[in-house]
């Protein structure tokens, strides 16, 4: 899938960046702060509102001690319909500097995220998942009245439902996962230990500090290299620090002024990986189309040789022309590798395999190296 780099008119200013790691923190409120910010010019959001936890008073453990929840005025709000008016506006914001390929990840919890959830429906946003994050290491529900809360809730979301090609980097996420499809339930601890910002109290910077790992899994899943990311609530910066590291632009609008000031400093000190690991996983549709013919054209098959399956069950003559022949049948790799299964289709590169010094070897790594030949020429 292909990401749109579609940018802004001329007209819409203010916003500029000139490298693979620059970074940029706006401190006001998110909704003005993105007018500032030209349309059509993010390829990726993620954002972490205020959960609305609306408590009733200090939290306390059975031996009457406080717990350090979220209190903060910024997470209050004064009635439903209040909350309802600033998500709405925020998300409208958003949907208008995204680009038409952009998409968005919202987290929440169970405070918030239907109400969200709503209004990203509502709005013409398309979702394509929602994530469930299980942690590891969940608070305890202290009084035993409840179930322990140990997930939160992200949707990923599409600015509208006409736009397929939007980013999901599905085979790299899946060769990084044993070569098992990525599933919509994330195992990942809470932000614990060094990566905990901590003020000069020695307490916690932020009450609700995400870990970088979660923002990393989102970032390679729905972003590539050089793509621009906005957080709206940026906190302490943990998108940031991510997106530079991983060679990401970034936008960051926090209101907060003290914790924009941690975000600067902590995004500044992330080094960037090294280009090389982070190159684009090159999928089968994008990769260049390689015909078997030109694995006889090139010398890596001869023709007169057999052809064989992995169990050497079955075996095809290589004909001159880059086609197959089974007893009477002839045809193309797949039509063949079809034929000798009773199967409606095969994937011939992968069935068939020929013999070499070395013992059998699939046809598909031949047509891998014919690729990189083809990489290197247009080098």
């Amino acid at each position: 899938m292909v990401v749109s780099r579609r940018g802004a008119s001329a007209r819409a200013p203010r916003v500029s960046f000139e490298s693979t790691t620059s970074a940029r923190i706006l401190v006001g409120d998110c909704s003005a702060e993105m007018a500032q910010i030209p349309a059509a010019s993010v390829d990726l959001i993620f954002a972490d509102p205020p959960y609305n936890l609306q408590l009733q008073g200090d939290l306390k453990r059975p031996d009457d001690s406080r717990v350090d929840a979220v209190d903060d005025d910024w997470d209050k709000f004064s009635s439903f319909a209040a909350y309802d008016e600033f998500t709405r506006a925020w998300l409208t914001a958003c949907r208008r500097v995204m680009k038409p390929h952009a998409t968005l990840w919202v987290i929440g919890s169970y405070h918030n995220i239907f109400r969200v959830g709503t209004h990203i429906q509502d709005l013409g946003f398309w979702i394509l998942n929602d994530i469930v994050w299980r942690k590891s290491n969940p608070m305890p529900n202290f009084r035993g009245r409840r179930f322990t809360n140990a997930h939160e809730t992200l949707i990923w979301a599409a600015r509208q439902a006409t736009n397929k090609d939007y980013t999901f980097n599905y085979e790299a996420l899946k060769s990084g996962n044993d070569d098992v499809q990525m599933r919509s339930d994330w195992l990942i601890p809470l932000c614990t230990g060094e990566e905990r910002l901590k003020g000069r109290d020695g307490k916690k910077l932020h009450p609700t500090q995400k870990p970088e790992a979660l923002l990393a899994r989102i970032i390679l899943a729905a972003s590539r290299p050089d793509d621009l990311v906005l957080d709206p609530f940026c906190g302490t910066g943990t998108t940031g620090a991510v997106a530079r590291r991983l060679r990401r632009r970034f936008i960051g609008i926090e209101r907060d002024a003290d914790y924009a000031a941690a975000a600067e400093k902590r995004i500044a000190a992330a080094e960037p990986l090294p280009e090389p690991a982070l190159a684009s996983f090159m999928t089968a549709r994008e990769a260049p189309r390689v015909p078997f013919s030109a694995l006889i054209e090139r010398g890596l098959v001869s023709p007169g040789v057999n052809l064989f399956d992995a169990k050497r069950r079955h075996r095809a003559l290589v004909r001159a022309d880059g086609a197959l022949a089974l007893g009477e049948a002839v045809g193309s790799i797949h039509r063949i590798g079809a034929l000798a299964q009773g199967l409606e289709a095969c994937n011939g590169w992968t069935f068939w395999y020929i013999e070499t010094p070395q013992g059998l070897t699939v046809i598909d790594a031949l047509r891998a190296q014919v690729r990189s030949e083809m990489a290197e020429a247009a080098e």
